[in-house]
């Protein structure tokens, strides 16, 4: 074999590993624990888990299981940030998949992949800078998906706020619709201030800007987000190229100080049927525990 013909080969081999890891690394489920200062003197800690992009098919059943196997953590309250479903016949499977977790005291919104299925497109096209130009799939049954929610007894922030109680902590929560396709309407949300000792949370599934610093500006003090699956291809001792908004790619995901509030955004539990992979970046829950300010 000429030399030309052993590199063209060796490179086609690295490749096909390079995708057959990633292949495999998008189903290598994995929670991550974070603790956040962000309650009263004297208040008993709360463990909040964050669910996100779970980009649900009828046929994953191992997915439904790992997020049915979360109730044992016994969490107090479980915030879902969107982007459930990715096939118009998935809806029993998300609820299949949630239903220990519904019976807990919860919060959610939508995204954009609730709204409209999945579309092939370039995977390039994930590493350049959004152009807003956006292609849809079929429209999704979301308002089954969201009826369900609420029959449960979560809560539909889209656009919306509302009061709750979870063991001793009482919680006002706001969130909006998904900014991604513009459908976030956060100045006609009413949410007014708070008595002292009621944590103010935030809840939306695309973390752009506009949002996160109205939600800051009105006092909430810890904000939930998904949708940038933490990068989804990133760089080993780097992190994420993109976060397909306008966060910062440090912020892609993880816990993060925004002004006067704390920004967790979840990497995702799934990905689109489309881009069935993740490198550097495996698919996570998370478990936040809140804890009083130092």
């Amino acid at each position: 074999m000429s030399r030309t013909r052993t590199l063209i080969a060796t490179a086609a081999a690295v490749k096909a590993a390079g995708v057959g890891y990633a292949l495999w690394e998008a189903r290598q489920y994995r929670l991550r624990r974070v603790t956040v200062p962000v309650l009263g003197q004297g208040a008993e800690p709360i463990r909040v888990l964050h669910l996100s992009d779970l980009h649900v098919t009828p046929r994953q059943k191992g997915k439904a299981a790992w997020i049915r196997r979360l109730a044992s953590l016994e969490p107090d309250f479980v915030v879902n940030t969107g982007d459930n479903l990715a096939h118009p016949n998935a809806v029993q499977t998300v609820m299949e998949a949630l239903d220990p977790l519904l019976d807990l005291p919860g919060v959610f919104v939508m995204g954009s992949n609730d709204y409209y299925g999945p579309v092939w497109k370039n995977p390039a096209r994930y590493l350049l800078p959004d152009s807003g130009g956006r292609v849809f799939g079929e429209e999704l049954p979301w308002q089954e998906l969201r009826d369900d929610f609420v029959a449960r007894g979560w809560h539909d922030l889209n656009n919306r706020a509302a009061d709750l109680k979870v063991r001793q902590l009482e919680i006002a929560a706001v969130g909006t619709d998904d900014p991604h396709l513009g459908l976030d309407r956060y100045s006609d949300v009413p949410f007014a201030p708070s008595e002292p000792g009621v944590l103010r949370i935030g809840v939306t599934h695309a973390p752009y800007a506009r949002v996160l610093d109205a939600m800051a500006a009105d006092g909430v003090e810890l904000m939930f987000a998904g949708h940038t699956h933490g990068g989804q291809l990133c760089v080993p001792g780097f992190g994420a190229l993109v976060t397909n908004c306008d966060l910062p790619t440090s912020q892609a995901k993880g816990l993060h100080e925004r002004g006067s509030a704390w920004l967790h955004v979840s990497a995702g539990v799934g990905t689109s049927p489309t881009a069935p992979i993740r490198f550097a970046c495996p698919p996570e829950a998370t478990l936040l525990t809140l804890v009083p300010r130092a």
